[in-house]
């Protein structure tokens, strides 16, 4: 007897809402902001002192003599952001190989673009601070948060053209390359030689093991668990581990497209003709070794950069980010929060994110395209251009995690975080203003009537 498909269960129905969220592009910005607003909430609440306290709970990690112990925020913001930064270099990784920054004349525009972006609130915030003892935090208005900047994006609907979006992502993934190497570089405390002397040794071990042709997630993840805790005794940041460590993830395809095509053909004709009465695929081993064939063949087509990175992201977007937020941007608003936003450090962060990114990306651009070194993203006008740069300055994540390295427990770091914040809610409101307010992309011809009724609709639900 063939046993009953069960077509719906009942937790289907429970997830649906949830997954529907999911597939919203401002998913992830949205938990963001609550998680934002819940920190803020409770930092500033009756039960302000909990906050601090869960946030400083002592962890241990050991096994024999070997000890890792460290607050609850240090976990998250070394141990959790380092897979966040992981993801951050398979996306590096993809781009360089195949994406918007694989040929010079593609990576140019987004590559100026993004090194005006760095340097104009570095700038910004060097020339506000100088010689004062918040100058270590002119890293800090440089990094932008791309979640939230293609979340602001995504709420203009189809008044933005898409070549923006895309102009958007490069910049921001050409500045997290910047972000690393100014982490690397600057904020890095006293080097252990042995200790990066390991390092060392399990990246060459995991370069050697994709050159074998190992493609086993399992073993990337153990060495890469090495090289993070290598990293993370050595004096450099330990998130400079996830991206080192992404980029010795194979890419490249075991089997290329048609050699899928037909091994696809071939198992699904040898499960159709397999049926035979009173076999159902629980007893019937020619189905099921068809099964397993197509399920191998579907592993063997895909890099397990491309499967690695889709089985992160939802856990970067939907988990990780959000529980960095809600551990970092709880800070007090009473009543020294106007007087922390006059204080220089403060001043330079917001400055920076606001002006910094709207000039320097503006003007590099300008200058790119002026010298006929590249043109504009289709279907962007110098509008489109200028808005994208007004959302670059929407540092928020980035920005807490490098005010972090920058000022740790210094009274410096709640007055960098009101400069965060202010600079980057002011940054993605007049982003949004200045999009919206663009041209729309002009429909093609081939569009329905529907269609094109729907460039009417700027916020859609």
């Amino acid at each position: 007897m063939t046993p009953k498909v069960q077509e719906s269960p009942p937790i289907t129905a429970l997830l649906r809402p949830f997954q529907r969220f999911q597939r919203l592009e401002t998913a992830g910005g949205i938990l963001l902001i609550a998680c934002t607003g819940i920190a803020l909430f409770w930092a500033n609440s009756p039960w302000a002192d909990t906050y601090e306290h869960l946030l400083h709970i002592p962890l241990t990690a050991k096994a024999g003599d070997f000890e890792i112990s460290k607050s609850l925020l240090h976990w998250i913001n070394d141990a959790l952001m380092a897979i966040f930064f992981f993801v951050v270099g398979l996306e590096i990784k993809r781009e360089l190989l195949v994406g918007e920054l694989a040929s010079p004349s593609k990576a140019l525009l987004p590559a100026c673009a993004a090194i005006g972006g760095m340097a104009g609130p570095a700038l910004i915030f060097a020339a506000i601070n100088w010689n004062g003892d918040g100058i270590g935090g002119w890293g800090i208005p440089m990094a932008t948060d791309i979640a939230f900047a293609i979340g602001v994006l995504s709420l203009l609907g189809k008044r933005v053209p898409l070549g923006l979006k895309v102009f958007l992502t490069a910049l921001a993934i050409v500045d997290d390359i910047g972000a690393v190497l100014v982490i690397a570089v600057f904020y890095t405390e006293d080097l252990s030689t042995t200790a990066l002397g390991f390092a060392g040794g399990f990246l060459a071990l995991m370069i050697a093991t994709n050159l074998l042709g190992v493609r086993k997630p399992l073993i990337y993840l153990l060495l890469g668990i090495c090289l993070w805790i290598a990293f993370l005794k050595s004096g450099v940041h330990a998130t400079v581990a996830g991206v080192l460590g992404a980029f010795a993830i194979p890419a490249s395809l075991r089997i290329n497209e048609q050699k899928f095509l037909n091994t696809s053909r071939s198992n699904l004709e040898q499960f159709e003709h397999a049926d035979r009465a009173g076999k159902s695929i629980s007893n019937n081993e020619t189905k099921q070794a068809a099964v397993h064939h197509l399920e191998q063949a579907c592993e063997n087509v895909q890099p397990p950069l491309l499967r690695i990175e889709h089985a992160l992201v939802p856990w970067v977007v939907y988990f990780i980010m959000p529980i960095f937020a809600l551990a970092n941007a709880g800070i007090s608003v009473k009543g020294d929060f106007l007087d922390a936003l006059r204080e220089p450090v403060a001043v330079g962060i917001g400055l920076g994110l606001i002006f910094g990114n709207q000039i320097g990306i503006f003007l590099a651009t300008w200058l790119c395209v002026r010298l006929g070194l590249s043109t504009l993203p289709a279907g962007c006008t110098w509008r489109h251009i200028y808005g994208a740069a007004c959302l670059a300055g929407i540092g928020f994540t980035m920005s807490l995690f490098i005010a972090n390295l920058a000022f740790d427990a210094d009274a410096q770091l709640p007055i960098s975080k009101v400069g965060i914040l202010t600079g980057s809610f002011i940054a993605a409101i007049i982003g949004l203003l200045v999009l919206r307010f663009a041209a729309a992309p002009a429909p093609r011809m081939s569009q329905s009537a529907d269609e094109r009724n729907d460039h009417d609709i700027h916020f859609p639900p």
